[in-house]
């Protein structure tokens, strides 16, 4: 097996980066609109709602391994990863639109639907997504070259949740007369579960088009018998300490992340009481935060993964919990007109922070690749970046399932009106949502510490498998 020392051409890396606009227009859906949908529009309780999200998690974080083992181990004149890429991309588009069109009928039927829906949208992405991710590794062995394939992937998910930001708040979900508060217009989310379908399959179909060409360059599976198994793969993983710590650290901040996207259009809608044009004005601002993070990513190549990782993250927690803390003892400016300029620049720097961040750590998964080889003698790329997506789930599954469960603890009230809806009920899901996110992302900080790869021992590695892999 060899991986390619060479430099990619852009054509591939816009190609390969072009399928995570999906991911990141599910991620938008799941994490800023899920909640807000089931339980304000259609009017299910908010710990009812969690609970289905949470437990199409679950589903998922069996399913996800099986992929990812899957795609280490198939043999197809279109490689390992291809097939699983061309054939998710119908599945998603209209698992993705019919989640947002439920039946009338009871409680239970909704919430049924629900979670039937939610396991399918899960699993579909997951047959783009995780062979996708493993194909970074097998691209270049290259330790810039793999900063650069992450960049261009997380360049498109952040573009997948801005573009969306836009439409939803700009376009789809419009104020009316009977509905003055657009994210809570029922009548838009028919039209936001088409554009948002069709989006998905277009960069799905695309990048697995323009990456095409290098399936004689990628990688082939080991014979059946020289594999040691699913359960010995997820048992070298998990035992691993480079790839623990960078997947805890994944799984904390995605928590936290969680619970600002869902419980943050809470916190827009009834403690900023902002409309949907503010909202879209604000999510546009992550377009900024995207360009900024680009620039960072350039001034701090030169530095350590995880030095760059553990600051950005540190960044983002002020960024995300500063204006909230100063908001609740009325610190901060009511008037949108004041108010609406301070939260872009908290976006702006939180989105640039997240994103940098993102890119380094998806960066470092692919480096424990080669560690693992050189530790094992097996490339496990696939059911590697299996939990690698499933980390990135969590910030619709935790995450949400967490912000239902503060939602139903303080009691606020399904299909609430912010202009009469307790103010101390909604200072207090203000304050509980600020501390949850505020401790699982100094957890994620406080775990990452314990990631021992550098750019030097990453090296030494590469250079042991060239030997190992010379003929004698």
């Amino acid at each position: 097996m060899q991986i390619s020392h060479d430099k990619l051409s852009f054509r591939t890396k816009f190609s390969y980066g072009l399928g995570t606009l999906a991911f990141g227009i599910k991620d938008h859906g799941f994490n800023v609109l899920l909640m807000l949908y089931y339980n304000q529009v259609i009017g299910l309780p908010a710990a009812s709602v969690g609970l289905m999200i949470m437990l199409a998690m679950i589903v998922d974080a069996v399913a996800d391994p099986l992929i990812g083992h899957l795609s280490d181990r198939t043999r197809t004149r279109w490689g390992r990863r291809h097939p699983f890429m061309y054939g998710s991309a119908i599945p998603v588009a209209v698992a993705y639109f019919l989640l947002w069109l439920p039946p009338h009928g009871s409680q239970a039927l909704q919430l049924t639907y629900l979670l039937i829906l939610s396991v399918a949208v899960r699993v579909a992405i997951s047959c783009y997504e995780i062979p996708s991710s493993a194909l970074m590794s097998e691209f270049s062995s290259d330790y810039e070259e793999r900063t650069s394939l992450s960049t261009y992937r997380t360049v498109f998910f952040a573009l997948g949740t801005v573009i969306m930001s836009l439409l939803v708040f700009k376009v789809l979900l419009l104020p009316t007369a009977e509905q003055p508060v657009g994210q809570l217009n029922a009548a838009g989310y028919a039209r936001y579960a088409t554009v948002s379908a069709v989006l998905m399959a277009f960069a799905i179909l695309i990048s697995a088009l323009g990456t095409h060409k290098r399936i004689p360059t990628l990688s082939k599976p080991l014979p059946v018998s020289e594999h040691s198994g699913l359960f010995g793969g997820l048992r070298a993983l998990l035992t691993d300490r480079p790839y623990v710590s960078v997947l805890l650290c994944g799984f904390m901040f995605a928590v936290a992340a969680g619970l600002a996207a869902t419980l943050g259009v809470y916190i827009s809608t009834y403690f900023w009481r902002l409309g949907a044009a503010d909202l879209g004005t604000i999510g546009a601002s992550a377009g900024g935060g995207l360009i900024l993070a680009l620039a960072i990513l350039q001034f701090t190549r030169r530095y350590s993964k995880k030095h760059i990782a553990v600051s950005l993250f540190s960044v983002a927690l002020v960024a995300i919990v500063l204006p909230v803390a100063l908001g609740l003892p009325g610190w901060m400016p009511r008037d949108p007109g004041r108010l609406v300029p301070i939260l872009i620049a908290s976006t702006l720097v939180t989105t640039a922070a997240v994103l940098a961040a993102a890119v380094v750590s998806l960066s470092m998964v692919a480096d424990v690749a080669d560690h693992l080889d050189l530790k094992t003698g097996r490339r496990m790329e696939g059911l590697m970046f299996a939990a690698s997506v499933m980390v990135n789930k969590a910030v619709s599954g935790v995450g949400v399932f967490l912000s239902g469960v503060v939602l139903s603890a303080i009691h606020f009230p399904e299909k609430a009106d912010p202009a009469t809806v307790d103010p101390a009920i909604v200072n207090e899901m203000t304050l509980v949502a600020a501390v949850c996110m505020g401790v699982f992302a100094t957890l994620a900080i406080l775990i990452l510490q314990f990631y021992p790869i550098t750019r030097e021992s990453h090296q030494r590695t590469i250079e042991a498998l060239k030997l190992r892999r010379a003929p004698a």
